[in-house]
């Protein structure tokens, strides 16, 4: 068994209370803070308050203690590798000043061990300056140095990324669901429509690499022509509530397409996950960071309430 103490603080040029009300919306919805979505959200079974059960991918806890605007701590639940608390606090310093500091107390046995070692301090390091690095960003006017990660944590963030699911295909695929009199092959996948991601299916054509002409677009759809070597291919992109969802329907016409595709669609499923996936983390990585999106909201309910607007 290891004992861990994981210490990370920073001076924040913004009153305590400014800092308070961010801290106070963690986990929300519209959480300014945490750093999604790069990484995985924080959610809760409920609002933030004591005994509030959720976590951050695959990191489980429940919150012990909860002082509004100035202190939430996190235990991890008993059986696990990765034993202890984790605990945000702020801290006033002078009228414009606070500190902000989060304390990781923790034993580490088994594997988890070399887990922390190797991959997981690096992501918990990197993550937390950037939770400092979106405070500073909702409550001051920017950050000087924003936290760059390494080569290896990107690596890792690369590795862990999350995959495509199978799916069926989404009822409101109007447009594919007409494109063809008639399929010789379907297939859906579907990813968590994250935090800061574009929602009109135009920006996530990258999917499929090559400029397809688009055919048609409607109610969150997005259908593409894929037609190629004899084959007629359709390509539906789809935006709802929760997920992007990448569609594909196939006729094949003749004995050319019958024998392409016969060769084709054995590795389709491969290639069509594997450039969702890609431009799904690429999508991610560049949307705007959770202190941005507060930051913007902000100035534009500060400019929606002035006299001087409209």
């Amino acid at each position: 068994m290891t004992a861990i103490c994981n210490v990370h603080e920073r001076v924040i040029d913004a009153p305590v209370a400014a800092v308070g009300v961010l801290l106070d919306r963690l986990s929300a919805p519209n959480d300014p803070i945490f750093p999604a979505p790069a990484w995985p959200r924080m959610c809760l079974d409920g609002p933030l308050a004591v005994g509030a059960d959720g976590g951050h991918g695959r990191i489980r806890y429940h919150v012990t203690a909860y002082e509004p605007g100035r202190r939430v701590r996190f235990d991890t639940p008993p059986g696990g590798g990765l034993r202890g608390y984790h605990e945000l606090t702020v801290a006033p310093l002078d009228a414009e000043h606070c500190r902000v500091r989060h304390v990781l107390e923790c034993e580490v046995r088994g594997l988890v061990r070399l887990q922390w070692t190797c991959a997981i301090r690096h992501i918990h390091d990197t993550m937390i300056e950037e939770i400092f690095d979106n405070i500073e960003r909702a409550a001051a006017d920017g950050v000087t140095r924003p936290t760059r990660w390494s080569p290896w944590v990107r690596l890792l963030h690369r590795l862990a990324w999350a995959r495509p699911q199978a799916s069926t295909r989404p009822a409101a695929a109007q447009l594919i669901r007409t494109s063809l009199d008639r399929t010789d092959y379907e297939d859906a996948y579907r990813m968590e429509l994250l935090p800061g991601q574009p929602r009109d299916p135009a920006a996530w054509t990258g999917i499929l690499r090559d400029a397809f002409p688009v055919l048609a677009q409607a109610g969150g759809e997005l259908l593409l022509d894929v037609n190629t070597a004899g084959l007629t291919a359709r390509a539906s992109i789809l935006i709802d509530e929760r997920y992007v969802t990448l569609s594909t329907a196939v006729k094949a016409d003749g004995l050319r397409a019958r024998l392409y595709w016969g060769l084709v669609k054995r590795v389709h499923p491969f290639m069509a996950r594997t450039m969702f996936r890609r431009t799904h983390r690429r999508l991610a990585l560049a949307a705007p960071s959770a202190g941005e999106r507060s930051r913007t909201a902000s100035l534009g309910a500060s400019t929606a309430g002035s006299p001087n607007a409209g």
